[in-house]
């Protein structure tokens, strides 16, 4: 396999973990549970970490296609900045989610207040991080070509 391969089998997880880590949360709102808002924090420290790796085969993943008839520079350049903006905040999100839990551990009286703010910038890195997403996909899907034509 190479560094394609590996791009394309890490990279949606950066996209979905957040997700989850956000439904997560939520869900320990409504139940009113510590465990469960503390398991969202940690959902959200391994989205970050697991963008780590995405981010490190994204320039491999480029050598190998950016030769391929039909593929846009244009459009790799646009990826690679959307990918380093939504990287940036994925880390922001794994050290809140960090702070978070260790608020949460401790029984301090801000931790509810740092929750709220995490499904507040949960929700802004979920949009850059489909932002990203469809950008990738741009590159080498024309059925996604074709939808953003219109």
């Amino acid at each position: 396999m190479n560094q394609a391969h590996y791009h394309l089998a890490l990279n949606h997880l950066p996209i979905i973990i957040p997700m989850i880590g956000l439904l997560v949360l939520i869900g320990g709102f409504l139940t009113q549970s510590e465990i469960v808002k503390r398991t969202a924090c940690l959902i959200f420290v391994l989205g970050a970490l697991v963008t780590i790796p995405a981010i490190g085969t994204g320039e491999g993943a480029e050598e190998a296609v950016e030769n391929i008839t039909g593929i846009s520079e244009i459009t790799i350049h646009e990826h690679e900045e959307t990918a380093e903006t939504f990287a940036l905040l994925s880390y922001i999100l794994g050290i809140a989610a960090l702070t978070a839990f260790w608020l949460s551990w401790k029984k301090s009286r801000f931790a509810r207040y740092v929750a709220h703010v995490l499904i507040a910038y949960s929700a802004v890195v979920i949009y850059f991080a489909v932002q990203t997403g469809n950008s990738g996909g741009r590159i080498r899907h024309p059925e996604i070509i074709a939808e953003n034509a219109t």
